[in-house]
């Protein structure tokens, strides 16, 4: 079958792999995008590129904790002059504060006006591109990070067994610095449990597939896969992820050791992570 030019330049631009092998996972793929990109995959050839490697959109990350919710909400425009502009940033504030308000879950005309208006009086293309939010229990207790000029923003929420240990000031900075982690290394899921075990199955298809292409044995395979898949986990599960502080320490462990010290039992129970013009 015939496969166009454009198809394989898509799918180096998000594999890194060579023209030619994209090429000739294409063909052996049929043509089905997906399918080629597991087969560069399985042949080692596609390199681990991140979403947020592709980002390519203007705009700014707004972040903002209430005492019953936080939120977060990627406000985005046509130049970065723009995304600077006082006008720009008090329209994104404005729009989160009535997204956390009103509880919106969506488009909304509260939310419509004001961008119109500004489209208005700013002269550029503006759009709201997303938002997202979470609610804040008795025993729950949120911390925000915006990184530089609203490149990335982070919502982390943690949970307790009391109220009382939330108010340490050594849990508040732990919530600090663990948003500050997820900017840093935006994991794909809080911890293995959270895997899709959709994802998980592919990667284990994946490292199988690697393994045999060494020609060892299926005794040795087994072992190969299981010990690619824990380190794959280390690396995409925030809990595992050595610690933004102290990279030789997993953040449970970091966890682990805040919990004896505040006398507590205290857990990381959800995360929001945006960077301006990130794929969804």
């Amino acid at each position: 079958m015939e496969i166009k030019a454009q198809d394989v330049k898509k799918l180096r631009d998000k594999t890194g792999a060579g023209m030619l092998d994209c090429k000739n996972a294409l063909v052996k793929a049929e043509g089905d995008f997906a399918k080629a990109e597991k087969i560069l995959k399985e042949l080692g050839l596609a390199a681990a590129a991140k979403r947020s490697d592709r980002a390519t959109k203007e705009g700014r990350i707004f972040s903002k904790v209430t005492g019953k919710n936080a939120g977060l909400l990627e406000l985005s425009c046509e130049t970065d002059f723009v995304a600077r502009n006082t006008d720009f940033i008090e329209l994104g504030n404005t729009l989160l504060s009535r997204v956390l308000e009103e509880n919106l879950k969506g488009p909304s005309e509260t939310l419509e006006a004001p961008v119109k208006e500004a489209i208005g009086r700013i002269k550029e293309n503006i759009n709201l591109r997303r938002f997202t939010t979470l609610e804040i229990g008795e025993k729950e207790y949120a911390a925000e990070y915006i990184h530089g000029e609203g490149s990335i923003g982070v919502l982390v929420k943690l949970k307790a067994d009391s109220a009382a240990a939330l108010a340490n000031d050594k849990v508040k900075q732990f919530a600090f610095d663990c948003a500050l982690h997820i900017a840093a290394f935006n994991p794909m899921f809080l911890s293995p449990e959270a895997v899709d075990p959709a994802y998980l199955k592919e990667q284990e298809e994946i490292f199988t597939v690697q393994a045999k292409n060494l020609g060892k044995p299926d005794n040795v395979v087994a072992g190969i896969v299981k010990g690619k898949v824990n380190k794959h986990l280390a690396e995409i599960c925030l809990v595992k992820q050595g610690f933004v502080k102290d990279d030789k320490i997993p953040v449970e462990k970091v966890l682990e050791d805040l919990n004896k010290e505040v006398g507590g039992t205290i857990t990381i129970a959800d995360y929001r992570y945006y960077r301006v013009g990130e794929e969804n």
